[in-house]
């Protein structure tokens, strides 16, 4: 890792941060995925029942 000196606090907790927001984007986009497949099969389900 490269000397950060005297800023190393600072730009170690941005990564810090920007890991977090994105592995929280990706959480959040998977989860998302899941409920709308979900009411896509729902629909899907529904359609076929009625013709």
């Amino acid at each position: 890792m490269p000397d950060l000196g005297k800023y190393a606090d600072a730009v170690l907790s941005s990564y810090a941060v920007s890991i977090a927001l994105i592995v929280a984007l990706v959480v959040v986009s998977v989860m998302r995925a899941r409920k709308v497949r979900a009411q896509l099969d729902e629909v899907e389900k529904r359609s076929r029942r009625n013709g």
